[in-house]
């Protein structure tokens, strides 16, 4: 069974997709950036505020369909410059603190990415 996942908690999609997707058990999360729900903008144009506010976005998500960082099996992460890999490493460490096991993980850097975004991170969660 396929169900649309979604939350005012998170920023709309930007196009024609969904925020995450929940087939059976495993959550196909969109790609999200540092954009707050709030305001529809995307945070300060460093690195540190837009990795925070994609993990609270991946965060409200996950909340939605019932889950948590612990549920993430698998992640890519979009940078727009790999520099900023060791800054972006820790503050995903910390999202994963809690979590029995790290998902596996890819990290590529991009020439660009929507919205302006230095970091984009999908995910792939499963019960």
């Amino acid at each position: 069974m396929k169900k649309l996942i979604a939350t005012e908690q998170a920023p709309a999609a930007l196009g024609p997709y969904s925020q995450a997707v929940l087939v059976d058990n495993t959550l196909y999360g969109s790609g999200q950036v540092g954009i707050d729900p709030a305001s529809g903008k995307l945070v300060a144009a460093d690195i540190t505020a837009q990795t925070k506010q994609v993990l609270a976005n991946i965060g409200q998500v996950l909340a939605a369909a019932d889950m948590t960082f612990a549920d993430i099996v698998k992640t890519t992460i979009f940078l727009d410059d790999v520099a900023t890999f060791a800054q972006v490493n820790d503050l995903y460490a910390a999202a994963f603190a809690d979590a029995p096991t790290l998902p596996a993980r890819s990290t590529v850097e991009v020439a660009q990415l929507p919205a302006g975004a230095l970091i984009e991170i999908e995910y792939i969660a499963s019960k």
